[in-house]
């Protein structure tokens, strides 16, 4: 219990990957499973993909570094659909790129989105561009795209857009359209009716619920006594950094982590204060939960398996959270 009286439900790991192999890894940005049973996971400081087998005992490599084809290099994302296809968002040469691959680790397509990466949002281990925002069905890719007008957009696995989705809020900087975005960037995620999430990354902290059609169905405020203090420090002014050609945008800090669907539609926000907010099917608020691994985690990417686990990085942890 807070002293703002507000419940908060402690969540114990109940598993994940052995500590010696978590500690083979730099800096891992994504932990997902596939139906075989193997983990896998984006290291973002080795520029590697590794899968770490059902027994959790070895590791290999899946995906190397590289600049070529079918290998990556500053991943910024990883994302598992449900046909256990995973796709990797990287930045070879600055340029943003999607591949997607099968869990043998083989080559199954990829593309440019003839966008340089750019980070709209860095704080710590979070970097979010339009790419770093990536979220998968098995067939499109959803990316936070707020510099088009749209909030998101949903791509086809050759790279076209097969649609905009969503409509940049008013942050009173539309006349400077690189603060203007940064305030709109988010997480697009797809619900299991088809519909989708919109999460705000920055700003006053929200998301929009949509149907399968695009249609805005909600706009919910995400608040609670864990986000007063922030929430009161939002900046109201943004001056750039330095003047003249050299000048430079303020780093705009991100409210919001990481978040995810559960496979039976609820929405899970991670804070940038460690603890987790849940909402229900209608969008209201269900719960806060607060993960402990070896210490308490604020969970900066968040995945759920078939069986009802939520795999939580850093530290590769499992949660059983039914």
């Amino acid at each position: 219990m807070l002293a703002g009286g507000t419940d908060v439900q402690l969540l114990k790991a109940s598993g994940g990957l052995p500590a010696h192999i978590v500690a083979k890894f730099g800096e891992p940005i994504g932990y997902v499973e596939a139906a075989n049973g193997e983990a896998i996971v984006l290291d973002r400081r080795a520029h590697i993909l590794y899968a770490v087998n059902r027994a959790r005992t070895a590791v290999r490599t899946l995906v190397n570094v590289g600049l070529e084809k079918g290998a990556v290099v500053a991943p910024g994302a990883l994302a598992m659909a449900a046909n256990d296809i995973f796709a990797i968002a990287d930045a070879p040469q600055g340029m943003e790129r999607i591949q997607y691959f099968s869990t043998a680790g083989m080559h199954l397509g990829g593309f440019y989105t003839q966008q340089r990466a750019m980070p709209r949002v860095t704080a710590g281990s979070i970097v979010l561009s339009g790419v770093g925002s990536l979220a998968f069905t098995g067939k499109t890719f959803l990316i936070s795209r707020p510099e088009s007008g749209a909030l998101f957009a949903e791509v086809d696995n050759s790279g076209a857009h097969l649609r905009w989705i969503g409509t940049a809020r008013a942050t009173g900087h539309e006349r400077v359209p690189d603060l203007h975005a940064a305030l709109n960037a988010g997480f697009p995620l797809a619900a299991p009716d088809g519909g989708f999430f919109y999460v705000f990354a920055t700003g006053v902290p929200k998301f929009h619920r949509y149907d399968a059609a695009g249609r805005l169905l909600y706009e919910r405020h995400i608040e609670g006594a864990e986000l007063d203090e922030t929430i009161r420090g939002l900046p109201t002014t943004w001056p750039p950094r330095g003047t003249g050609p050299d000048a430079t945008l303020p780093l705009v800090p991100p409210i919001i982590r990481t978040a995810a669907v559960s496979p039976d539609g609820r929405l899970w926000v991670s804070l940038a204060v460690p603890f987790t907010y849940v909402y229900g099917l209608t969008g209201e608020k269900e719960r806060t939960v607060q993960f402990q691994g070896a210490g308490t985690i604020a969970p900066a990417s968040m995945y759920f398996t078939k069986d009802g686990r939520l795999l939580v990085t850093p530290g590769c942890y499992d949660f059983l959270v039914k």
